[in-house]
């Protein structure tokens, strides 16, 4: 296993869950032209080759596995198959997610257990497999993608929200009890990205009462973000190794509101929804 410190990005070797689409691809072609080493891990193995032939017709190094982040046993095989072949790992991104969204009374217990086994223990399993292969080597990135849904109340996107506050908690806590040993771990919180995770992804969907039409203006409204500029932004802040991400950048301005007051951010939250409510007539 390699003794050296982590690569930031020339010759570091990198896995992106999630990578098929939307901030995992971008994320894994931006590691790939900064010199990174990546492997783009997704269900979709087609999009994923297509994203990993396109690095390397751009002069990059990547390579696509198909990966179920819900099965500890692959995803376990994967991040130790990689650490062997490449002799090292530096970052682990653990990006993959779906969105199940709608209110209470719309969601049964198949879209909680859904939501939960990708967007938490997908990421659980990542950490899980990588602690003992970076501890072993010294140092080492795990960078879990979350949301601004982890950081605030978020109605009509509860299971979302639930997993998205765990994986925030995860990574603070991992940070704090890992950085003795050398190691790392961050979390980005994007607000609004335009990806197709804002109709649910492909493994996910929206059971709200509302036609996609007027889902779409809604999210129109919060300017989303090209996950291209994500990635390089998210990039920049992992190498300074910044503890929370969060972009685009007004949306700080609602985590500062909730740290400030939770309540506050509560009835902010409750406000926003009574106003769609009456607007679309949810």
């Amino acid at each position: 296993m390699a003794a050296n410190g982590i690569r930031t990005y020339q010759g570091a070797a990198a896995i992106v869950t999630g990578a098929a689409s939307g901030i995992g691809r971008a994320l894994a072609c931006e590691l790939a032209a900064r010199g990174a080493d990546v492997v783009l891990a997704d269900l979709q193995i087609d999009e994923a080759r297509k994203a990993a032939d396109e690095i390397r017709s751009a002069g990059g190094r990547a390579e696509a596995v198909q990966l179920d982040v819900t099965d500890f046993p692959a995803v376990e095989s994967l991040v130790k198959g990689v650490a062997q072949n490449r002799g090292r790992l530096d970052y682990l991104f653990n990006n993959a997610g779906i969105a199940i969204g709608g209110a209470m009374n719309d969601l049964n217990m198949e879209d909680w257990r859904r939501v939960l086994n990708v967007n938490l223990h997908g990421v659980i399993h990542g950490a899980v497999a990588a602690y003992p292969v970076l501890r072993a080597q010294g140092f080492g990135h795990i960078v879990n993608t979350a949301s601004m849904a982890g950081l605030m109340a978020n109605p009509m996107n509860l299971p979302y929200a639930t997993a998205k506050h765990a994986v925030v908690g995860l990574s603070l806590s991992m940070r704090a009890e890992t950085a003795h040993l050398g190691l790392r771990a961050s979390v980005i919180c994007p607000g609004v990205i335009r990806t197709p995770i804002l109709d649910g992804g492909r493994y996910g969907a929206m059971k709200m009462n509302l036609p996609p039409e007027k889902g779409r203006e809604i999210l129109e409204r919060l300017r989303p973000m090209q996950p291209d500029v994500l990635a390089r932004k998210a990039l920049k802040a992992v190498a300074k190794n910044r503890a929370i991400m969060i972009f685009p950048w007004p949306w700080k301005m609602l985590w500062w509101l909730n740290r400030l007051s939770p309540t506050l951010g509560v009835a902010f939250a409750r406000n926003r929804f009574a106003g769609l409510r009456r607007e679309f007539g949810l």
